[in-house]
């Protein structure tokens, strides 16, 4: 079973977001206000280390080499009885990641896992 998944929408957006940045991959650090949604940004741009887990490689129709999905090791700790799904919805989110400017941002859907 994968740990992270993506809604159609989040895989639309994430399309776009290719075509315009290139390669992508996501970070959720737990953290308070924007920590608290997954950021997209360029492959490679968040400096990932021993505090972060990867969840998943993102396999996104229409994108060529997979999407990492991060998150930190302390909030995994916290969430890791669940599963985890990637969706988009109206709104501005964190002004980091890259989908900020379109007026949408990703947020994470979570159940638990039986």
């Amino acid at each position: 079973m994968n740990l992270v998944s993506v809604t159609p929408a989040a895989a639309d957006l994430i399309r776009s977001l290719r075509e315009r940045h290139g390669p992508l991959m996501f970070h959720q650090s737990g953290g308070c206000c924007d920590g608290s949604a997954p950021m997209c940004y360029p492959a490679g741009e968040f400096r990932t280390g021993s505090s972060d887990v990867l969840l998943a490689s993102l396999a996104v129709d229409g994108v060529s080499e997979p999407v990492e999905f991060w998150m930190s090791k302390s909030q995994w700790e916290l969430w890791k009885h669940t599963r985890l799904t990637v969706d988009v919805v109206p709104g501005r989110g964190s002004g980091f990641s890259l989908e900020a400017p379109d007026g949408l941002r990703f947020l994470i859907r979570s159940h638990l896992a039986v």
